[in-house]
């Protein structure tokens, strides 16, 4: 007889923003007044910049020639793509990248999750809490023994590895999603030495580091020393060139990083041709573009405008003095609502018509704080501060 993976029991009912989405529906059919300003989920509003149109209207064009067609390609991508981050990686952030070292698929999201399945279910998992959905819920779903990290006002939602810390693969995110906060270089190589001193693995999701600003702050967890042996990146073009709708991101998994004597590179290689076919040639031409020199100005024009929207939002904050982390060189502003998320969200909605996200949402520790995201219009940003400071003055 067949039977379920019943560990999916233990999941929340709802995916987190599959509620706020439900709460918004209900609101607006029974309030059809002003305007709504969504500042919940985290997806972009600019349009793709247009070297990357261009570039996928192109590769339209080529697959409809059979002299230009292409069928099935690389599992790990296209070696121009390959390329293309490859330069970025030593550009931006002086870090040496191998080729066979990237892996491209259709975002960090789905890799993120994916990983896990190259770990033995014996393993002790470590989560920094509060923390985004799919980090816990992918490991919720194997039915693994979790360990949260708290983070918390005192620590600057940045948690660090404790003397007594037991954990195997290790996740982290900075700029952090949901707080907005990014750890130092020195606080990453306090997590990459307890990894390394503890035969631990680090996933370490970078898909906001085109949002930092601030020079002194690392871009890669490759950046710190030693990191090759103990860590993976994930990132994604999501919010860095507005591939949400479009789908492209990148990991990147060192040939240094072995546990139990086996090659980590070689296994996920393994898992994506057997399970992955590829990202479409046309979306990997326009990743391509988005790495040229053209593509990274108008990229960057874009995030300047989010980073324009997180100062307003700040500001705000800092006005009515309400205390928050984020918002600098990052898309996210973390704020101190003082109640029940979820009864803020629903103060917000009603009396602002302004929608952010409850930080229960994102785990226990986010219970008193919620995310607002700079991914709206200038002027709907404009608008959303308006009628909160009004709310509170």
């Amino acid at each position: 007889m067949a039977s379920v993976n019943k560990n999916y029991l233990n999941l929340k009912e709802n995916y987190l923003f599959s509620d706020i989405a439900r709460k918004i529906k209900k609101y607006s059919t029974d309030n059809p007044v002003e305007k709504i300003i969504k500042m919940g989920i985290g997806d972009v509003t600019l349009p793709l910049p247009l070297v990357a149109v261009k570039a996928m209207q192109d590769a339209s064009q080529e697959m409809g020639d059979k002299n230009t067609f292409r069928g099935y390609g690389d599992e790990q991508g296209y070696i121009f793509l390959q390329n293309a981050i490859q330069n970025y990686y030593f550009s931006n952030s002086k870090v040496s990248i191998d080729l066979d070292e990237i892996f491209i698929s259709d975002g960090a999201k789905s890799d993120i999750g994916n990983f896990s399945e190259l770990f033995s279910n014996d393993n002790l998992i470590v989560i920094p809490d509060p923390v985004y959905p799919v980090y816990l819920d992918s490991n919720i779903m194997l039915g693994r023994d979790i360990r949260l990290v708290n983070g918390n006002k005192e620590n600057f939602f940045l948690p660090l590895p404790s003397p007594d810390l037991k954990g195997d693969v290790i996740y982290l995110c900075s700029p952090n999603n949901p707080t907005g906060s990014v750890y130092s270089y020195e606080q990453l190589k306090i997590w990459v030495d307890y990894a390394l001193n503890n035969n631990s693995i680090i996933l370490f999701d970078s898909a906001y580091e085109a949002f930092i600003s601030d020079n002194s702050l690392p871009r890669s967890i490759f950046q710190i020393e030693n990191a090759k042996k103990c860590c993976v990146e994930f990132c994604s073009l999501s919010k860095t060139a507005g591939f949400t709708g479009t789908r492209c991101g990148y990991t990147i998994v060192p040939k240094e990083l072995r546990l139990d004597g086996l090659s980590i590179n070689n296994m996920w290689r393994r898992r994506q041709t057997t399970k992955y076919n590829g990202t479409s040639y046309i979306i990997q031409r326009g990743a391509q573009a988005i790495f040229s020199e053209e593509g990274i100005e108008q990229c960057r024009k874009n995030i300047d405008y989010y980073r324009k929207n997180a100062m307003v939002i700040s500001d705000t904050l800092d006005e009515i003095g309400i205390w928050f982390t984020g918002g600098i060189n990052s898309p996210y502003i973390w704020l101190e609502c003082g109640r029940d998320s979820w009864d803020f969200f629903d103060f917000l909605l009603k009396k602002a018509n302004v929608v952010g996200t409850p930080g229960s949402g994102f785990g226990k520790c986010g219970e008193g704080f919620f995310r607002l995201t700079a991914f709206n219009s200038y002027e709907n940003t404009c608008i959303a501060m308006e009628r909160i400071k009004k709310l509170f003055q």
